[in-house]
């Protein structure tokens, strides 16, 4: 169970899983994972970095990311004013909330450009030991 989206319409509830079957070779659920991350990381992409930090797959590498996790609509109500209002709501299973307003916490913390870098050298001590 990767993630939870709470819609307000209907108090409906969407779950995200994993496949239990992808075909092709598998990468192994003990090889390390490293997710970079910078402080344009938004949404989606900071959802799968939530999710595999909170599923303790993956190292999280890089800046706190921007922090959108609610699903937002927008409607325009004067040509300089646009409204924005969460429609929903990510939950996390493992948590139990998310990563709005906050980011994405880096367990290793560190400018982007560094980012990489940072990666390989946990990789390489951790294929050291």
């Amino acid at each position: 169970h990767l993630n939870s989206m709470h819609w307000r319409k209907g108090d409906r509830r969407e779950q995200s899983w994993s496949l239990p079957h992808v075909p092709g070779a598998r990468f192994g659920g003990s090889k390390p994972l490293y997710v970079l991350t910078s402080e344009s990381t938004f949404s989606a992409a900071e959802e799968l970095a939530y999710d595999l930090q909170q599923l303790g797959r993956a190292v999280v590498v890089g800046e706190r990311t921007r922090g959108g996790a609610h699903p937002c609509k927008g409607w325009t109500v004067h040509p300089h004013l646009e409204v924005t209002v969460p429609m929903g709501r990510a939950v996390n299973p493992v948590s139990g909330t998310n990563w709005e307003g906050t980011g994405v916490q880096p367990d290793v913390l560190c400018p982007a450009a560094d980012a990489l870098d940072q990666a390989r050298a946990l990789a390489t001590a951790r294929l050291a030991d």
